[in-house]
């Protein structure tokens, strides 16, 4: 016998996923704004203030990103001279990042970072109830088929790169006279 459709747990496992989806957006909006830093920007400053002089290959794993990422994170924090590039004076062929000054400043004012005030609260849950929401989301993961999607730890907002192995997917089309919002040059503003 089929399972019966239970409308009112689909809606709140979408509200859900949509509620965390719109926290992860507005924090990276609000830190864009207030402070001109990406969510990326924000936890490679800080964990180079923490680590000290760092290379990047250091920097990529402790921040969960891949090298070639890193980089213009890099390029982008030493343009805003919050960190500075310099060779390593027992290994010529390494360069060490370190934090400037003012990228210290920029640190210390800086807003806790989404994922760290979430892994606080998770840390502070029983081994069971950490278990269970880890098994649950990865399910969550599996039902959307985004298993194969490249994340890092980190909680930002931005476009998704399709898997370099995946098959291209076939837009579908539908045969309709209306022009869709993209269409007329407008951009569709999302539901408050």
């Amino acid at each position: 016998m089929p399972k019966q459709l239970n409308p009112e747990t689909d809606l709140r496992v979408m509200r859900a996923i949509r509620r965390i989806i719109r926290a992860v957006d507005i924090h990276s909006r609000l830190l864009l704004q207030s402070d001109n830093f990406t969510t990326p920007q924000l936890v490679a400053l800080l964990a180079i203030a923490e680590q000290g002089p760092i290379t990047l290959k250091k920097l990529s794993q402790s921040i969960d990103l891949s090298p070639s990422t890193v980089v213009g994170i890099v390029d982008r924090l030493e343009s805003g001279s919050l960190i500075r590039r310099t060779r390593n004076p027992d290994d010529r062929r390494q360069t060490l990042i370190s934090i400037t000054q003012k990228g210290q400043t920029a640190a210390q004012h800086a807003p806790f970072p989404l994922q760290h005030r979430l892994l606080k609260r998770f840390h502070e849950l029983s081994d069971l109830e950490q278990t269970t929401l880890a098994l649950a989301l990865e399910r969550v993961v599996d039902l959307m088929g985004a298993e194969a999607i490249d994340a890092s730890a980190i909680l930002d907002v931005a476009p998704i790169q399709p898997p370099q192995n995946a098959a291209p997917s076939t837009p579908r089309t539908r045969s309709t006279s209306r022009k869709s919002p993209t269409d007329a040059g407008t951009t569709p503003q999302p539901k408050a």
